[in-house]
């Protein structure tokens, strides 16, 4: 059984840095699709960030290009995602997810089989 603890949200004011961690167990294939989503209150969730492990590739979505860097420590099964010059928009919660480590969209929610519980980022002015 598949699962995705996060971990590492907080408050910060406007310029500062978070980072997200997500330990990750229960997988069966070589290879997965994991993923960084945040949803903002009134607003759908939307992906920030993605990588396959074990392949040099690696997603982002264009607001946190330049911003946030997403990386997979294989040895402690976990994925990060380092949030730098954070903006008052980046609030929201932040889920970690996992699927098919070959999407056609990795931005879509439903690419994704598995959730964890989410870990609330909030960034003030």
């Amino acid at each position: 059984q598949v699962q995705l603890v996060e971990s590492g949200g907080g408050s910060v004011q406007a310029g500062g840095s978070l980072r997200l961690s997500c330990a990750a167990s229960g997988f069966t294939g070589s290879r997965v699709l994991l993923a960084w989503f945040r949803q903002a209150p009134g607003k759908e969730r939307e992906g920030v960030a993605a990588l396959t492990s074990g392949l040099n590739a690696k997603y982002y979505a264009d607001s946190v290009v330049g911003r946030f860097t997403i990386s997979h420590d294989n040895a402690k099964n976990t994925v990060y995602l380092q949030m730098n010059s954070l903006k008052p928009e980046d609030t929201g919660m932040y889920y970690c997810a996992a699927g098919n480590p070959y999407p056609t969209n990795w931005r879509a929610a439903g690419t994704y089989n598995d959730w964890g519980q989410g870990t609330q980022v909030t960034v003030s002015s």
